[in-house]
């Protein structure tokens, strides 16, 4: 039996990040991880290799419709095995950046599948012998998996999650994607760039759900001038193979049964926590209705065990599970720790970009909120005229009695990157008029964010 102060089960940006912060803090650490490398979910099938395919895709778009630039290619073609070997490369140099972190750290891996044997001990089962591991404190990190609909079996061949949809081999001829969130529309992104004739399905009313309604009426025109096509309140039913080996897909709308036929169907309808195998019981810990495990500040209802990231409540994003796992492994060492997931942003990184950070309008009205509005659209920014990036608004939402920024969403060029400026005011508690007078440089992509923070006052400057 080997004793530590604190195993975390899973290494991903949650867990491996706990697992840092707790030996920086001078803690004994265990990292347990099921597959051969770190990372998870993000890194390997996830938010890193789906940027990588976007990046190369996007340089591949511009270099097709360059010559408005002055850019004249004789011959322009994306070789797939070439894309998909940088997405690799780049894929396993931050698995040995992990890696190389977590050793310098003094923190002892295991690799294999972890469960509890009791609230204090976890044993890792892998090819070898497995061993039991003890503590006092147990971080559970272990992420979730893609939602798969029980007539959409994932194949990873033909009926696609996000994982297979990162690993086809060539450019499919067609391609249905079930689901407009954050992955349908990036991976959907990815293979129209390339030829690929994508048709998006979703259920609700709005594509890219739960962004303020003025970003996403205008991302889906975006999109539709960019190739993609949409169905929206359009409820998935089943799906048959044609006589020529193609896939359709039958669907209800408004009523009327309609039907889509494919190469290759992507699902993306969510993720759900992922605690298989773990042996909850063991310790003590039920799951709710969602699957989560439910806690208070991070403590889940057997003293010394806790759990982060996507197996609790709150937003499924990396950097919220980064921020948990700071927080447990702070806490674990008797320091002061603070979470606030009203701050977590969240981004679509489609082109342009979708970046959001607190109320939507929608839901400041739900909230009966007495709020004023500030927008301003990316056409009248020189930066984003300069770079051909005019698609796109900032939209800044403020209390009209104290100007407290109750939310930020921007839809544009570089959006994912603007959105930490509106979280840095907005946890202080910062006014639409410090955003508003905040020094941006010019010519930036980012005034446009400034200028929305004034026209909540009606004083934007390059505003109508």
């Amino acid at each position: 039996m080997q004793k530590f102060d604190i195993i975390v089960i899973g290494g991903g940006p949650g867990g491996y990040v706990c697992a840092i912060r707790a030996a920086q803090l001078g803690l004994k650490v265990a990292l347990a991880e099921k597959v051969p490398h770190l990372g998870g979910t993000c890194l390997n099938v996830g938010c890193i290799p789906s940027k990588a395919l976007l990046h190369s895709t996007e340089l591949y778009q511009q270099a097709l419709h360059g010559k408005s630039h002055g850019l004249v290619v004789s011959e322009v073609r994306m070789e797939v095995s070439g894309l998909m070997e940088r997405k690799n490369k780049v894929v396993e140099q931050l698995r040995t950046g992990v890696k190389t972190l977590v050793a310098k750290r003094g923190i002892e891996v295991f690799y294999g599948e972890a469960s509890f044997v009791d609230a204090k001990t976890v044993q890792v089962a892998s090819g070898k012998e497995p061993v039991q591991l003890q503590a006092d404190n147990i971080v559970i990190a272990t992420g979730s998996v893609p939602v798969e609909l029980p007539f959409l079996p994932f194949d990873e061949k033909d009926i696609l999650s996000s994982t297979g949809a990162l690993k086809l081999d060539r450019v499919p001829s067609s391609m249905v994607v079930v689901g407009a969130g954050a992955i349908g529309l990036e991976m959907g992104s990815v293979w129209a760039r390339l030829g690929t004739e994508v048709t998006v399905v979703e259920f609700l009313p709005n594509i890219a759900a739960g962004s303020d309604d003025d970003v996403s009426k205008l991302a889906e025109r975006i999109f539709k001038k960019q190739g993609l096509k949409f169905n929206t309140e359009t409820k998935v039913t089943g799906v048959t193979r044609t006589e020529k080996g193609l896939l359709e897909l039958q669907a209800e709308r408004k009523g009327k049964a309609v039907t889509f036929i494919a190469e290759k169907i992507l699902v993306s309808v969510g993720r759900k926590p992922y605690t298989e195998g773990l042996n909850l019981s063991a310790a003590g810990l039920t799951t709710d209705s969602k699957g989560r495990i439910p806690v208070k500040e991070l403590r889940t209802s057997v003293p010394g065990i806790w759990a982060i990231g996507d197996v609790v409540e709150g937003p499924m994003l990396a950097h919220k599970a980064e921020e948990d796992g700071v927080a447990a492994a702070e806490w674990i060492a008797g320091k002061h720790a603070h979470l606030d997931y009203s701050l977590v942003p969240n981004v679509i990184y489609t082109h342009p970009e979708i970046a959001a950070v607190g109320l939507t309008e929608k839901q400041a009205k739900d909230k009966g909120l007495d709020f004023k509005v500030g927008k301003f659209q990316l056409v009248a920014n020189g930066r984003a005229i300069a770079q051909d990036a005019t698609d796109g608004m900032a939209k800044v939402i403020a209390c009209s009695k104290t100007d407290r920024i109750l939310g930020v969403a921007i839809i544009g060029a570089g959006a994912s990157e603007m959105i930490a400026s509106a979280v840095a005011h907005m946890t202080y508690g910062g006014s639409a008029e410090d955003l508003g007078k905040t020094v941006h440089a010019h010519p930036t992509i980012s005034e446009s964010l400034k200028e929305a923070a004034l026209a909540v006052d009606k004083a934007a400057i390059h505003g109508l």
